[in-house]
């Protein structure tokens, strides 16, 4: 049976989580997913050596994934979200997130499904009542 359902990608999704979003009709995502996922490449070729060559493919992969997604700009009203009280403690960046995709569910995609790899990030989904894929 095909399902057709939406998914929010919350930062740098990993290979093997990469079928799991193909099930996805829609993928759409933070503007601040790019910015997050170039950090962790900048972190990972200083504290792993990574050579440019490594760094050139994990590039040229995000920028695959990415254009597969909309991008989702982050409004004051999901700012404002994210400053308050969630389940469980989050990070900042994983507040944002998780508003942003709080608003989409809210507003349009009700059956928005939650792709992360962070473990504490999908906690915080499920705990808000998102389907998570990814972990």
């Amino acid at each position: 049976m095909s399902m057709r359902r939406s998914s929010l990608g919350s930062s740098c999704v990993s290979r093997t989580a990469s079928w799991e979003l193909e099930t996805c009709t829609q993928r759409l995502t933070s503007l601040l997913t790019q910015l997050e996922c170039l950090r962790a490449m900048d972190k990972a070729r200083l504290d792993e050596g990574l050579d440019q060559d490594e760094i050139l493919a994990r590039r040229l992969v995000l920028f695959q994934q990415l254009r597969r997604m909309s991008k989702i700009a982050v409004a004051r009203s999901v700012l404002d979200r994210a400053g308050s009280s969630f389940p469980l403690p989050v990070k900042t960046l994983d507040a944002i997130h998780l508003a942003t995709a709080l608003q989409l569910r809210e507003r349009r995609y009700h059956e928005l499904v939650f792709a992360t790899h962070d473990r504490q990030q999908g906690r915080a989904a499920a705990a808000l009542g998102f389907e998570v894929i990814g972990l």
